[in-house]
């Protein structure tokens, strides 16, 4: 708990358009209760999935945009690097301008900037989890630009990473999406229900950041920085293998109980079933809880 305390007092300091801002916090016996800025719009995936009103082109160009930039404070430039560990679209809201506004920072880690990956409890949620941190709890900012890119991918097609009742084809998006663009029929992922309705030479471009940050290989991944130049027509389209690369990993031996066993293919990183930590939430009223509660009675906003 002290731990987590810590966290929320350092998160509480970060300051970005693109982030949403923690206004408060509230200890009461067991819980623990943190209040941010109201997003009228909801999130990213109520609109892409959940049947509110459908987001236009120039919105989910925009989005896009937005979610770069939160992503690249956290990376580059705040005072340490921020792993965010779960983004997604649930994790993304829109204010009352349909701007993004990254939230949900229960998995965030912090680690000092020139650090490398960190090998944690597997956290995040599947489909969205890049291969090495599926199958080895590695945590980085490689894999927050897979996450990034899935994100990307569903704003431009306008559909969940995984559709079990897709054809086999196009149950994994990533895996269909690079298909396509080796055939080089790539706007055919294209949200239908837009109508066309789009710029074709920005919805590729979207498409292809958004293959180049889900590559399988975390080292053949842009930064965010090169990821939001390509995105701002800064930077020439990267050139992809036609067909999808195969990740490459070793998964270690697990002797343990199989509850500690990792997924041990590619194929399981893409799964439906979502992981989490259990300490993102609330307190369970251990004697740590008067520590903790010190410690926020410390923080500022």
């Amino acid at each position: 708990m002290e731990e987590y305390a810590s966290e929320v007092k350092i998160i509480s300091k970060l300051r970005h358009r693109n982030l949403v801002q923690l206004l408060g916090w509230c200890h009461k016996k067991n819980d623990l209760l943190l209040i941010y800025e109201l997003m009228p719009n909801g999130s990213l995936d109520s609109h892409l999935f959940g049947g509110k009103s459908l987001l236009t082109w120039a919105a989910r160009y925009n989005i896009a945009g937005g979610l770069a930039s939160a992503l690249l404070y956290l990376h580059e430039e705040w005072e340490q690097c921020v792993l965010h560990r779960d983004l997604k679209s649930s994790n993304v809201m829109l204010d009352s301008n349909f701007n993004a506004k990254l939230g949900d920072f229960g998995l965030a880690r912090l680690v000092d900037h020139g650090k490398g990956s960190q090998t944690t409890v597997l956290a995040g949620t599947m489909g969205y989890m890049a291969p090495e941190s599926a199958t080895r709890g590695k945590a980085s900012r490689e894999s927050d630009v897979y996450s990034f890119g899935v994100v990307v991918l569903e704003i431009a097609c306008g559909r969940k990473p995984i559709e079990l009742r897709a054809s086999e084809e196009q149950i994994v998006m990533v895996e269909w999406v690079w298909e396509l663009y080796g055939m080089g029929n790539l706007l055919e992922a294209a949200d239908s229900r837009l109508c066309g309705d789009f710029d074709e030479q920005a919805m590729e471009r979207l498409m292809i950041v958004g293959l180049w940050c889900a590559h399988p290989d975390y080292s053949a991944r842009p930064t965010i920085r090169e990821a939001m130049h390509v995105l701002n027509f800064e930077a020439h389209l990267p050139s992809l293998p036609s067909k999808m690369p195969k990740a490459t990993y070793i998964v270690p031996s697990i002797t343990a109980s199989a509850s500690s066993n990792p997924p041990s293919s590619s194929a399981d990183a893409f799964g439906p079933n979502k992981t989490e930590l259990l300490s993102s939430g609330s307190y369970t009223g251990s004697p740590e809880s008067k520590t903790s509660a010190a410690l926020l009675h410390s923080i500022e906003y």
